[in-house]
């Protein structure tokens, strides 16, 4: 089993690419705090390669900025190649399948601005009319400020 599940803040704002054949991907990395602190009681992090591909890969560049939290799970893939001085290297990525709004808007902004202090809101949730009604109260909807619609299909890669 490859299965990577991870938590941290993005490094650097991320650029969002496209393949020869026009197929949307995004490296990034994120820092990740370890469980514990170093003798001078500093906590240190680790730094971990992320590739996304397509949909999600458009959706990060688009709403995630450097210092942004994100959630996501994954699995961990190598590869090997010669860097510019023909010594070989081994690179170690992890392939996106899945990711998650950690922060809320104003928290993400705060982030970005280097202001990490900003509480996370209580999530509140949705209210519904009936157990067989579809529609949901804008009011409770934390992705009513993207101004578009989010698609929770499971074949949106597709």
């Amino acid at each position: 089993m490859n299965k990577v599940m991870l938590i941290g803040r993005l490094t650097a704002k991320p650029e969002l690419r496209y393949t020869a054949s026009n197929t949307a991907y995004l490296r990034f990395s994120i820092a990740v705090n370890r469980n514990f602190t170093g003798a001078d009681g500093k906590r240190e992090a680790d730094f971990i390669n992320v590739v996304a591909w397509r949909k999600q890969a458009e959706t990060i560049a688009k709403y995630f900025d450097k210092g942004n939290l994100i959630a996501l799970d994954g699995r961990i893939q190598t590869g090997n190649y010669d860097d510019k001085d023909g010594n070989k290297r081994t690179s170690f990525d992890v392939v996106l399948e899945n990711f998650e709004f950690v922060e809320s808007k104003a928290a993400r902004e705060a982030s970005t601005n280097g202001s990490y202090n900003v509480p996370m809101e209580e999530p509140t949730p949705y209210d519904y009319e009936d157990s067989s009604s579809s529609e949901v109260n804008v009011e409770n909807d934390p992705f009513a400020e993207l101004g578009e619609s989010v698609s929770i299909d499971d074949n949106f890669l597709d």
